[in-house]
């Protein structure tokens, strides 16, 4: 059976980012960098996909900007040490020839929706089993029969792979749930609220009983009074949040299984690139040999005395 990655770029590039001290090369910093690639050959190794493709967030406002003025607002600022290292990610990407989808208006999460809809259609050759790489608990929403999502759980390579079983087990609610469950408990990373007073364990269990955010009000009578008050106040802002969390999949774009296979083009132009950045324990991770060892190499210690200035550590394991 094929098998496509779908990685979620921002959000392990921001993983990257925060996972590993400042580590510099040739006066650059490529932390971010370094842990996304360091994630990418993991995955290489663990799933050995037949295709892959990298989705990005883009600058421009989503058209959830345009909903809700208050989303995301709260986040803070792409740092400046970082913003450098997104584009050349991408290049590193492009010149190994792996697709990458990107659009004005949608994020990340919309192209990761719409291709894992349109891998499992039916209508590309061939059966699809669809892998989601990413941090971002919003894409369980997509998890079915066709598709599981790898979630890092600390660190960069320990992960744990969500099937729709498992997501039952750690949220008590269905993988299609995943969406009323936000519109419940709304999103303070994402700057939007629910019903004020639900948290997740009343929203898990509304939801077990009552199936889904409609059903309750449609039953609403027979909520106990001060949930079913809740309900009501927070009616509208519990819908928006739900059109919020809702990832699109249909957006404008169209996945063709021939520019995104992985072969050994891509391989060996890979290594060329890590060749290129002089990317050493990367470059041993990619021979026949390399695969055996799984832990990722050690950092150098970081002083007391370069935390307090705020020195950059040089990658003394590239």
């Amino acid at each position: 059976m094929k098998k496509l990655i779908l990685i979620d770029g921002n959000a392990i590039l921001h993983r990257a980012f925060h996972a590993l001290p400042p580590l510099t090369k040739n006066g650059e910093i490529i932390n971010a960098v370094y842990g996304f690639f360091s994630m990418f050959i993991k995955i290489l190794e663990d799933q050995k996909p037949t295709h892959i493709v990298v989705c990005f967030d883009r600058a421009a406002p989503t058209f959830r900007k345009e909903m809700y003025v208050g989303y995301q607002s709260k986040r803070p600022k792409v740092s400046d040490d970082l913003v450098p290292q997104i584009k050349k990610v991408h290049d590193i990407l492009g010149n190994a020839k792996i697709s990458i989808f990107e659009i004005d208006g949608y994020e990340a999460d919309d192209m990761i929706g719409t291709i894992s809809v349109q891998a499992v259609s039916g209508k590309l050759d061939g059966q699809m089993e669809v892998v989601i790489v990413s941090g971002d608990r919003d894409l369980l929403q997509l998890v079915n029969s066709h598709v599981k999502m790898i979630a890092p759980v600390t660190g960069l390579t320990n992960m744990i792979v969500y099937d729709s079983a498992k997501v039952e087990e750690k949220f008590g609610i269905k993988p299609s749930q995943i969406v009323d469950y936000k519109a419940l408990i709304g999103d303070s990373s994402d700057n939007y609220p629910g019903i004020t007073g639900i948290g997740p364990k009343t929203a898990a269990n509304l939801l077990r009983e009552y199936g889904s955010f409609e059903n309750m009000y449609k039953k609403i009578d027979s909520l106990p009074p001060k949930i079913a008050e809740k309900l009501v106040t927070d009616a509208e802002q519990a819908a928006l949040a739900k059109k919020l969390a809702t990832i699109v999949i249909d957006a404008p774009i169209k996945l063709s299984l021939e520019e995104c296979s992985f072969s050994d083009s891509n391989f060996q132009a890979l290594k060329n690139e890590f060749e290129r950045l002089d990317f050493k324990s990367l470059l041993k991770r990619l021979e026949p040999n390399g695969s055996k060892e799984k832990k990722e190499p050690k950092e150098p210690e970081e002083t007391e005395e370069k935390k307090k200035k705020g020195k950059n550590h040089q990658l003394g394991f590239l």
